[in-house]
């Protein structure tokens, strides 16, 4: 199959995209990880992006982190250049539902040669937050859509929080798998890790409408 990469955000997305993966048989080389300049990626997360180095660590892939200006169409380039130059020959990404991420993604792959495989593609959004809530831990990092507000901040994917994202699917029409930027997550443990990662401080930062949960220390430790 020759080397695999994972398009690496340490969100619930990506982080079960390669638990499938490797599941199916798949042995993943490498984690891709964009690093946004700025808040408003339309492709790769930002908040905690820094962190997915302690993910890297307690699963024991290395990782790559390749900068990218995170504006519209001169992220792409930046994504296209960073597997250009990993030398990779399949790519393993966590889109669930985004036509937009899925296809800009395969072109940029087609036109390298690389294989993509998306073993979330269509999967059923409370399908997958009950596998995340069953099998790993995973808090909310960033909220930005009407019915999210500050409480989401910090909270554990639980089935607790599942129904209570339902019932803003079912007001406002959030999409309950983040496919149209609602909220980002960040993993904190899941069957592939062999620590866990423990939070020491955190902070919320709220402007009425959007916020994020800043994790400022953070640390390995047993399970």
């Amino acid at each position: 199959m020759g080397s695999v990469a994972v398009l690496f955000s340490g969100g619930k997305d990506s982080t079960l995209a390669l638990h499938k993966a490797v599941s199916q048989g798949v042995d993943v080389d490498l984690f891709i990880t964009l690093r946004p300049e700025n808040d408003y990626s339309f492709m790769f997360h930002k908040v905690n992006i820094a962190l997915t180095q302690l993910q890297a660590e307690a699963i024991g892939i290395k990782q790559v982190f390749v900068s990218t200006k995170g504006e519209k169409e001169l992220e792409l380039a930046d994504l296209e250049r960073a597997l250009r130059e990993s030398g990779i020959s399949v790519l393993v990404t966590g889109a669930i539902a985004s036509e937009y991420q899925k296809s800009r993604v395969e072109s940029i792959c087609s036109r390298l040669g690389i294989k993509h495989i998306a073993p979330l593609w269509h999967m059923d959004p409370r399908s997958e937050l009950e596998e995340i809530a069953s099998s790993f831990n995973a808090i909310i990092t960033q909220v930005s859509a009407e019915g999210l507000d500050s409480t989401f901040l910090g909270e554990r994917i639980t089935e607790g929080l599942i129904a209570r994202l339902e019932k803003l699917n079912k007001a406002y029409g959030i999409n309950m798998s983040f496919e149209g930027g609602e909220a980002e997550s960040f993993v904190l443990d899941a069957p592939l890790f062999k620590k866990r990662i423990e939070v020491k401080k955190a902070h919320k930062v709220w402007d009425g409408k959007t916020g994020q949960y800043i994790i400022d220390e953070a640390f390995l430790a047993p399970k």
